[in-house]
C-alpha cells in the first residue's frame, strides 16, 4: 500500500511539473509585470516588450543605463489600448526596438492617476489633445520630450527611431526641450490667489449658465457634438440650479437628457447599467466599456431626479443599474470592482467590441418567437437600431405609455412583456463569453458607489440599499483606512496598496457625510472630520487653501499637481470645498468654513468663465447665493422623520439628527425626552421648532 502511495505521489508530481513546463511553453515571453496585481498590467505580462512597473528600481535603472523611458498608460477596459497592444506591443520587431533603446514602463491610469496626470498634461501641451492609450517618451530622469495617444505600428516605429536617434546625437537639445515642457507642466493649472473679499451672487451664476446653454443640445440631450458623454455630476448641478431658480428650460433639458440616455443604446436594456459614452449624437451606439464611476454617479443623478418628477422610468433605471452592479461589479466583502471591458470573444473566438451586447435579427426572432414583431417595434430592430454587420443595439425612441396606447396594451401588460423579453435575452446572453472584469478596487470610485446607494436609499427607502452602503463603508474602514489615519488607493486579492490621493480622501469624506445623513450615526461624521484633518496636514497648500493631488511625502514625480477643473468626476478640490463647507456647519468650525470660502473665491473667475469645466464649484456657490438651511432633528423619531424629509428634493439643506443627547454643536442641548423637535436655521438664526415634516418642507420650499 505504501509503495502504491509513493507511486501515486511521484505521478502527481510529474503531472504538476509537466503542467508548469507547459505553462512556461504556452507563454513565449514573460516580463516583470507578472509580479503586479493590476489586471491591466497583467494583460501585458507576456508581451515580448520588457515592460516594467513604475517604481524606484525602474527609474534608477534608466538613469544608470542612460536610457530613454517609454511611459505607456492605459486601463483594462480601454479598447484602443488593446488594439495598440496587438499591433505593436505583441510584435517582436517592435519589441526589440523598444528593448534595445528604451526602458519601457506600463502604467495603469486608474491605479496611478498621479503619473497619468503629469504625462497626460505633457501630451496635451505638446499636441493639444489627450486620451488613452497615452504614450510618452521621457529622458532618463522622467522629463517628457515626446508623446501622443494611439499610434499605428508604423507611426510608433518611426517615432521610436527618430527620438532615439535625436537623443544619441544631441542629448542637450532634448534636455532643453524637456526643461521647457516641465516648466509648462508645473505652471499649468496654477491657481492665483484671489485677495479680493469673497462675494458670490445669483446674477453671476445665471450669466454662467446662460453661457453654458449655448452648448446644450435641447433636442437630443447632453452637449452639442458628434459624441455624447453622460457627465452626471454636471447634470446634478443643472438640475439643482433649475429647481432653485425656477428655470424650466434647464429642467426640461435635464429630463430630456436622462430619458434619452436611459432609452438609448448606451444603457444596457438587458442587463442594466450604462456604458462609458455614446459615439453618436443620439445616445444610440455606445463605447461598450462599463465603468463603476459612471454608474455610481448616474444612480445618484436618477435618484435625485426621481424625487422631483416621480418618473417611474428613473426608478426602474436605478433599480436595474444597482442590480447590475451587485451581480457583476461587487465582491462579497462589499468592495466594488472598477470596470468591464468593451471587448469580448465572438463566435469565431476573436475579441470584438460589443460582441456580448449586440444581436442579430434572426437570433432575436428565434428567441422571442411570436412576440418578435412587438419587440421589434419597441426596440427599433430596424434601420434605426442597426449598428454594423447586421448587428443591432436595443434602442428605444418611444415612452412606454405612448407605445402601449399605439399597440392597444395596458401599461401592466407591456411591463410584463418587457420583463419576459429581458429574461429571455439575459439567459441567452449569459451563454456567451463574458467581457473581462477589471477586479481591482479603487477607494475613490468605491466612495462614489457608496454615495450612489445612499442616494438610492433616500429616494426609494429600500432597506437593502442602506445595508449595501454600510457594507461598502465597512470595507473602506476595515481595508483602506490605515492605522496612521491615511487612506490607501487600491485593493486587490486581499492586499491594500498605493498611498491614497486627494481624490480618495475627498470622495470618502463626502460619502461618509452622506451616510451619516441617512443613519444619524455620528461615527461616520467623526471619521469624515478625522480624514479631513489628515488631508489638511498632508495635502493642502496653505497659500491657496487648495489641495495637491499627491501627499507631501510622495516622491519620484517631476511635478506636484492640483486637480481643480471638474471632469466626468468632480475635481478633488471642488469635493473638498463642499466637504469643508458641510463640516464647518456640523462642527461650528470657522477654519473649515473659511477654507471652503477661500477655495471657491480662488476659483471663482475660472468657474464663471468656463462653467462646464467648473460645475461643482458653481454648485457650491449656490450655497452662498441662495438660502442654505441647517435642519437639526432631535428626539426619539429623528431617524424616521429624517427619512421622511429626504423624500423631498431639497439640495440646499444640511441634515443633522440624533435620538439622544449629542455633543455635536449643531445638536447640543436640543434633546427632549419622549419628544422630537425639528429646528430650521439659516446663518445660525433658528426659527421656532417644528414637529411635522410637511411644515418644515413648506418653510424651506417657500424660501428656496
Amino acid at each position: 500500500m505504501r509503495i502504491l502511495y509513493r507511486l501515486l505521489l511521484v505521478y502527481c508530481l510529474f503531472l504538476s511539473c509537466n503542467k508548469k513546463q507547459d505553462d512556461k511553453e504556452y507563454h513565449k515571453y514573460t516580463n516583470d509585470l507578472i509580479n503586479e496585481t493590476s489586471p491591466y498590467l497583467l494583460q501585458h505580462a507576456h508581451n515580448p516588450v520588457n515592460w516594467k512597473a513604475w517604481n524606484k528600481e525602474t527609474l534608477d535603472q534608466a538613469k544608470t543605463e542612460n536610457k530613454l523611458i517609454i511611459v505607456s498608460v492605459g486601463y483594462s477596459s480601454c479598447h484602443w489600448c488593446h488594439v495598440m497592444e496587438k499591433e505593436s506591443f505583441e510584435n517582436e520587431a517592435v519589441a526589440k526596438l523598444m528593448n534595445d533603446n528604451f526602458i519601457s514602463i506600463k502604467v495603469d491610469r486608474e491605479e496611478r492617476p498621479d503619473i497619468d496626470q503629469i504625462y497626460m498634461n505633457a501630451v496635451q501641451l505638446m499636441t493639444g489633445e489627450g486620451g488613452w492609450p497615452l504614450n510618452c517618451i521621457a529622458l532618463p530622469d522622467g522629463r517628457p520630450i515626446f508623446g501622443g495617444t494611439y499610434f499605428t505600428k508604423e507611426q510608433w516605429i518611426k517615432a521610436l527611431t527618430e527620438i532615439s536617434n535625436l537623443y544619441k546625437k544631441d542629448p542637450n537639445k532634448a534636455s532643453e526641450y524637456a526643461d521647457k515642457l516641465v516648466k509648462g507642466i508645473k505652471e499649468s493649472q496654477l491657481v492665483a490667489v484671489n485677495n479680493n473679499d469673497a462675494n458670490f451672487n445669483k446674477t453671476e451664476i445665471s450669466a454662467a449658465v446662460k453661457l453654458w446653454k449655448e452648448h446644450l443640445d435641447f433636442k437630443d440631450g447632453g452637449l452639442v457634438g458628434e459624441t455624447k458623454f453622460p457627465m452626471p455630476a454636471s447634470l446634478q448641478f443643472l438640475l439643482r440650479y433649475s429647481v432653485q431658480n425656477n428655470d424650466k428650460s434647464i429642467q426640461n433639458f435635464v429630463d430630456n437628457t436622462l430619458t434619452k440616455m436611459a432609452n438609448g443604446g448606451m444603457y444596457d436594456a438587458v442587463g442594466g447599467g450604462f456604458s462609458r459614452y455614446s459615439v453618436d449624437a443620439k445616445w444610440h451606439i455606445p463605447h461598450f466599456e462599463k465603468m463603476l464611476y459612471d454608474n455610481a454617479q448616474l444612480v445618484s443623478l436618477y435618484s435625485d431626479a426621481y424625487l422631483i418628477s416621480k418618473n417611474e422610468s428613473y426608478k426602474k433605471t436605478v433599480y436595474e443599474t444597482l442590480n447590475f452592479v451587485e451581480k457583476e461589479l461587487m465582491a462579497s466583502n462589499g468592495a466594488f470592482y472598477s470596470s468591464i471591458d468593451a471587448d469580448s470573444k465572438n463566435k469565431a473566438n476573436k475579441l470584438e467590441e460589443g460582441a456580448y451586447y449586440t444581436w442579430k435579427k434572426d437570433e432575436l426572432q428565434e428567441l422571442l418567437k411570436s412576440d418578435f414583431p412587438l419587440f421589434q417595434n419597441y426596440y427599433n430592430i430596424s434601420e434605426n437600431g442597426l449598428w454594423e454587420d447586421g448587428k443591432y443595439i436595443l434602442y428605444k425612441t418611444q415612452g412606454d405609455k405612448d407605445f402601449a396606447v399605439k399597440n392597444k396594451l395596458t401599461l401592466t401588460e407591456l411591463d410584463s412583456k418587457i420583463k419576459n423579453w429581458k429574461q429571455i435575452l439575459l439567459s441567452a446572453r449569459n451563454k456567451r463569453p463574458r467581457p473581462h472584469v477589471d477586479n481591482k478596487t479603487l477607494t475613490s470610485w468605491n466612495a462614489l458607489m457608496l454615495k450612489g446607494y445612499v442616494s438610492a436609499y433616500r429616494a426609494f427607502k429600500n432597506p437593502h440599499y442602506k445595508e449595501i452602503a454600510l457594507k461598502s463603508a465597512k470595507f473602506i474602514v476595515d481595508n483602506q483606512l490605515q492605522k496612521d489615519g491615511s487612506l490607501n488607493h487600491s485593493y486587490k486579492e486581499g492586499k491594500s496598496s498605493i498611498s491614497g490621493f486627494s481624490e480618495d480622501y475627498a470622495s470618502v469624506i463626502d460619502a461618509f457625510i452622506a451616510l451619516y445623513q441617512i443613519t444619524l450615526d455620528e461615527k461616520w461624521l467623526n471619521k469624515s472630520k478625522q480624514l479631513t484633518d489628515y488631508a489638511i496636514k498632508h495635502f493642502q497648500d496653505k497659500k491657496s487653501s487648495l489641495f495637491y493631488f499627491t501627499s507631501r511625502t510622495s516622491a519620484d514625480l517631476i511635478a506636484r499637481k492640483m486637480e481643480v477643473a471638474d471632469n466626468v468626476i468632480p475635481s478633488s478640490n471642488s469635493i473638498f470645498a463642499h466637504n469643508l463647507f458641510a463640516l464647518g456647519h456640523y462642527y461650528s468650525n470657522e477654519m473649515y468654513a473659511k477654507t471652503a470660502q477661500n477655495m471657491l473665491n480662488n476659483i471663482k473667475v475660472s468657474a464663471l468663465e468656463a462653467p462646464m469645466e467648473y460645475y461643482n464649484w458653481l454648485d457650491l456657490m449656490l450655497n452662498y447665493t441662495n438660502n442654505y438651511f441647517e435642519v437639526a432633528l432631535s428626539g426619539k423619531e429623528a431617524v424616521s422623520k429624517t427619512s421622511e424629509l429626504q423624500s423631498y428634493y431639497l439640495p440646499n439643506i444640511l441634515i443633522a439628527g440624533s435620538t439622544k443627547e449629542s455633543k455635536l454643536p449643531i445638536l447640543e442641548n436640543r434633546f427632549v425626552e419622549n419628544e422630537t423637535f425639528i429646528y430650521i436655521c439659516v446663518n445660525r438664526a433658528c426659527k421656532r421648532p417644528e414637529t411635522q415634516i410637511d411644515a418644515v418642507f413648506n418653510q424651506i420650499k417657500n424660501n428656496f
